[in-house]
């Protein structure tokens, strides 16, 4: 039996169980630091932004028929709908959302939790990821990476 990329953790639970720990933390440990209005106006935006982006992945998945689920095996390489622009859609979701509830609820943990999320996908699932795709699709998948950034900016 075929099997998928060995990545260690789920991301979808490993944010979830971050944004708890950030509101818990931010709430009652650390003060609040205040932003101007329109900062937390750009925060809702990038909520809004980081629900469409997730999804939006999730719905190409379920359409070719995938298991969005990083350690699941797959029959076909996704280059279209959002991933014609990013590779991990779904994971700078995760990062957007903890990045924009810091600047919808100015609480600190949720800027901290965004950026150790974005090291740990990045080292530790997208890396793995990105081995068992170039060991799965060869040379697709290295003129995929080639043409498509990884987290649509860099």
């Amino acid at each position: 039996m075929n099997q998928g990329p060995l990545v260690k953790g789920n991301p979808l639970r490993v944010s979830v169980y971050l944004l708890v720990i950030a509101y818990l933390f931010g709430e009652f440990l650390f003060p609040k630091y205040p932003l101007f209005h329109a900062i937390n106006l750009i925060g809702v935006v990038g909520l809004i932004i980081s629900l469409f982006f997730f999804f939006s992945g999730f719905n190409i998945f379920k359409s070719y028929d995938e298991n969005p689920a990083p350690k699941s095996t797959t029959k076909k390489l996704i280059k279209t709908g959002i991933f014609a622009y990013t590779r991990n859609p779904i994971y700078l979701a995760f990062v957007l959302f903890h990045f924009s509830m810091f600047l919808t609820f100015e609480n600190v943990m949720y800027f901290i939790t965004s950026i150790g999320l974005s090291i740990w996908i990045n080292n530790y699932v997208i890396k793995v990821e990105e081995q068992y795709l170039i060991k799965q699709f060869s040379e697709e998948y290295l003129g995929y990476m080639n043409s498509v950034k990884r987290w649509i900016f860099f």
